[in-house]
């Protein structure tokens, strides 16, 4: 495969080491440090060209590129293959349709897909990798020959398609994908790459990613692994497979996509949609506890760092996407060769010199634009049992509850409209917590259950059990 771009297929040589202005944001060491990790990556992983950007606060602030010709590189809008970091893509796509109640994510597959012979599986499966599906087609490998011979779903998933039960181990699973993607395809009689292009990178300000590449883009090379030439990878268009890893992309927009996977954007999706993909819902590998996979994302701990993204890999290109959502910080690499360099690392790594260097200032302090005196009376301590934990109201209407000091089930919540909270996050995420009043006085919360009054025991408040009419007592 060649690129749009001579220059970008030739053999890599050295490329100015300056900074653009516009990224001047950051500091001079940090520039520094960033560029000296992009470097290390594309020498030591010997690939011909290689592209980092760190995405901070909403905003790429920073890239660079190593690889080209004498006075040229790559730059952060330059496209390359991103392989299955196309799947972020089309669990969005079927995110979307979840949240405007066209399916569900415990629906079998057969309800919007009939006729698979893996119907039983739900759409939650699917977009986890626990359905039980095979990791890859039957046949030649599908990433390096034609589309051709996999005309239709039957193709891709073979006379095997299954085998691991459904639900109960994690399986990566490529032509998992493609029935998401059909399944897309099926709701919004569209093809997918018009659905991604249409619904997420438009809205997203996406104007370089797609399913066909566009000029400048990298050609896709393998490097000889015992000798410094290099080997053309085929190009091919991925047909049915598309939706587990077809898009270009170059680092700029991946940047912007990694804001939405941040923050969100209710033209796509909202922000709590896009916690729940990030929440963990598979679990992780035999001997893999630093990892997990959500609703198509990605998770890892590394450095200390809960990460979420993917990474992604055709025969000719690597790359890796991470957003730390605690650091507000991201890092994309992209790298135009088939093995050698570890993008998710090298991306973890840009990640963690930012964050590092550079944390985080926080927002400033300021008090409630107005307090509401019946909110305000359930502020402080509660105790379950002798257990003393404390609720805080927060600047959006909801709280916060958990022990007042140490480990412990403590959680977010959100308002709701009856005058309860939700749980957002850890133990309670999903429950309800309720004010119990007697008389027009507060009795006690009601917390999954879970009954917290202002005094340990309190014997005024329905305490499970009862409390001993005695009351406390010494020793004698």
């Amino acid at each position: 495969m060649t690129s749009s771009d001579p220059r970008l297929d030739a053999v890599p040589g050295p490329v100015p080491d300056s900074v653009p202005d516009c990224f001047a944001e950051l500091l001079p060491t940090t520039r520094r440090a960033l560029l000296h990790r992009v470097a290390t990556a594309q020498a030591e992983g010997r690939a011909p060209s290689l592209v980092g950007a760190v995405m901070r606060d909403g905003r790429m602030v920073w890239s660079g590129a190593r690889g080209g010709v004498d006075g040229h590189a790559p730059d952060a809008n330059t496209q390359y293959r991103i392989g299955s970091i196309t799947k972020p893509f089309t669990a969005v796509a079927v995110m979307r349709l979840r949240d405007e109640g066209l399916l569900d994510l415990a629906d079998p597959l057969e309800k919007h897909l009939p006729g698979t012979g893996v119907g039983e599986v739900t759409i939650a499966q699917l977009l986890s990798h626990t359905a039980g599906l095979a990791a890859e087609t039957p046949g030649a490998w599908w990433e390096r020959s034609s589309a051709a011979l996999r005309p239709g779903l039957p193709d891709v998933l073979g006379d095997r398609p299954q085998p691991h039960p459904a639900g109960r181990r994690h399986h990566y699973s490529n032509p998992g994908y493609t029935l998401l993607g059909a399944v897309v395809e099926a709701l919004r009689g569209a093809p997918w790459a018009d659905v991604v292009r249409r619904e997420i990178c438009v809205p997203l300000g996406m104007d370089r990613t797609g399913a066909r590449p566009q000029a400048p883009h990298a050609g896709g090379w393998a490097v000889h692994p015992w000798a410094d030439v290099l080997l053309p990878e085929p190009a091919e268009d991925l047909g049915l497979m598309a939706s587990a890893g077809q898009l270009w992309s170059t680092a700029a927009d991946l940047c912007r996509f990694a804001a939405f996977l941040a923050e969100g954007d209710d033209r796509v999706l909202g922000a709590e949609t896009v916690r729940e993909m990030r929440a963990p819902a598979a679990p992780p590998e035999t001997g893999d506890w630093d990892g997990g996979y959500g609703l198509g994302i990605q998770l890892a701990r590394r450095d200390g760092r809960t990460l979420a993204g993917h990474s992604g890999s055709l025969p000719g290109f690597l790359a890796g996407l991470w957003v730390s959502v605690a650091d507000g910080v991201a890092a994309v690499v992209l790298a135009n060769v088939t093995s050698g360099v570890l993008p998710g690392q090298v991306a973890a790594d840009l990640l963690r010199i930012v964050a590092d260097a550079e944390p985080a200032v926080p927002q400033p302090w300021r008090p409630l634009p107005e307090a509401d005196p019946g909110l305000l009376e359930l502020a402080g301590p509660w105790y379950w049992g002798t257990s003393v934990s404390a609720l805080r109201l927060m600047a959006d209407g909801g709280v916060q509850f958990g022990p007042l000091a140490g480990g412990g089930r403590r959680s977010r919540f959100r308002a709701e409209r009856d005058g309860s909270w939700t749980g957002l996050d850890g133990y309670y995420a999903g429950e309800t917590l309720r004010v119990v009043r007697r008389d027009g006085e507060v009795s006690h919360l009601d917390l999954g259950s879970f009954v917290f009054t202002r005094r340990p025991y309190d014997p005024g408040a329905a305490v499970p059990g009862g409390v001993d009419e005695d009351g406390w007592r010494g020793s004698r």
